[in-house]
């Protein structure tokens, strides 16, 4: 049914760049705010990013703002991570999620249980 297939992942040195992309299939794409969350070894998964249906409000944790831009095609179904100025700190699995958001405050954005659907999640690895 639902799927959120994401890419885009892989091995950059510090300060590079890497852009992840995720692909929904089955989904009412326009309905869907759209997150990417990021899961570092030994942690709990975080909210990155999130972005509403149509684009017109996003939200970014304070530690990638300035860094990485969050973005939607949704005449493409996709939803983009644009990362730049990458840390090592930044190395995680990042994983694509779509939910719907009857608002736009934090507490409801951030929260992992507001995400209905997942993706399998694709490995970013910051090297210094």
């Amino acid at each position: 049914q639902v799927q959120l297939v994401e890419s885009g992942g892989g091995l950059v040195q510090t300060g590079g760049s890497l852009r992840l992309s995720c692909a929904a299939s089955e989904l009412d794409f326009t309905r869907y705010g759209m997150a990417w969350f990021r899961q570092a070894h030994g942690k709990e998964r975080d909210v990155v990013a999130v972005i509403s249906w149509s684009g017109g409000n996003t939200y970014y944790i304070n530690s990638v703002k300035g860094r990485f831009t969050i973005s939607r095609d949704n005449a493409r179904d996709t939803v983009y991570l644009q990362m730049n100025s990458l840390k090592p700190e930044d190395t995680a699995v990042y994983y694509c999620a779509a939910g719907r958001l009857m608002d736009f405050t934090i507490g409801r954005i951030t929260a992992a249980q507001t995400y209905y659907y997942w993706g399998q999640g694709t490995q970013v690895t910051v090297s210094s």
